[in-house]
């Protein structure tokens, strides 16, 4: 009985070692700095993740369909500039567009989520009919977009300078907050529990949600059942753009500004999110509640490393290891079942 119990708590720690290795990274920063634990950092921490969430949703169910987008982050930096282009304060000096009328706010977020679904869209094309691999899709749409976002946002008469002078109602509408029983709930954590939701209900509750996970578990067998590889690939990558480009009008809104440059490295979070968060790279597995709980324990990380004095780019030696990491361990389930 005991060597069976060792044997459990051994192959429990195998299989959650990333998280171990989170919690203890966890523990000492607070040890390190104790006032890290108080309301406000807890606040700023679901704020920050709420966006985050969002676009780890987006990919969660990419990487459960056995694929991936590297170009997560510069979708979400192009809808950035989109929106925050468009939603300018009319009396700030240097609008990228003087002369346009004040737009009621959802419709620069509405145009900046279709221009980024539809890049999703011509994703989903490229790897449903030419059969191109994700990663090299994604890798090109990346560079891609970059160029385009980059064009756009280096426009005369004021060149690359960063995108500010946000419409209040803009700034409001991500950075506000309602009180409940004297707790202030950032609207973000709003948006994102209302996408989590549509989300879940999607993934658990829809056909379409059912042949997402049966294309990901196994392709030739969903399509002798009837399930169409290509609709369902087509849907799914635009269903992702869609979260970017909604994510990243929230993002310019909630920073205050946007570059070029917003949104860089974020599909790389979002991906080491979903891994920790328990979706599998071999496809097929995955929930909506893992994704968020990664999302969390990686921002809570970020934060925290950032909130101690950690080396910006020392922290991206650790997200890299972490990532690396979880993917191995997530190959070893993998191996262990075969």
């Amino acid at each position: 009985m005991k060597a069976s119990n060792k044997k459990d708590i051994k192959g429990w720690m195998m299989n959650n070692a990333i998280l171990v290795v989170l919690m203890v990274l966890l523990v000492v920063i607070v040890a390190i700095e104790p006032s890290f634990i108080s309301i406000n950092n807890f606040r700023n921490i679901l704020a920050q993740a709420s966006t985050r969430v969002i676009i780890a949703l987006g990919i969660g169910a990419l990487i459960i369909t056995q694929g991936t987008d590297l170009s997560a982050g510069r979708i979400v930096g192009l809808s950035a500039v989109v929106s925050a282009s468009l939603l300018q304060s009319p009396t700030y000096a240097y609008r990228m567009y003087p002369n346009l009328p004040q737009l009621k706010i959802i419709w620069p977020i509405l145009l900046a989520t279709a221009v980024a679904g539809i890049i999703g869209l011509l994703n989903g094309l490229v790897i449903s009919k030419l059969m191109v691999t994700p990663f090299i899709t994604t890798l090109g749409t990346q560079i891609i977009v970059y160029g385009i976002t980059s064009t756009y946002f280096d426009r005369p008469p004021y060149g690359a300078q960063p995108i500010g002078g946000l419409d209040q109602r803009y700034m409001d509408f991500a950075q506000g907050s309602f009180s409940i029983l004297g707790f202030a709930i950032p609207h973000l954590v709003i948006y994102a529990a209302i996408v989590t939701a549509l989300i879940w209900v999607l993934w658990n509750k829809t056909r379409l949600g059912k042949n997402i996970f049966a294309v990901g578990g196994n392709p030739e067998a969903a399509v002798v059942s009837g399930v169409s590889l290509v609709k369902t690939l087509l849907i799914v990558y635009t269903l992702a753009g869609a979260l970017y480009g909604f994510a990243g009008s929230l993002e310019a809104a909630r920073v205050g500004s946007a570059t070029n440059n917003t949104g860089n490295m974020y599909e790389l979070d979002a991906i080491a999110a979903c891994v920790v968060g328990g979706v599998s790279f071999t496809g097929g597995v995955g929930t909506v509640g893992g994704i968020v709980t990664g999302v969390l324990i990686f921002q809570v990380i970020n934060y925290g490393l950032a909130f101690i004095g950690v080396n910006p780019y020392l922290q991206y030696i650790i997200k890299g290891l972490i990532i690396i990491i979880a993917v191995a361990i997530d190959t070893r389930k993998y191996v262990k079942k075969k």
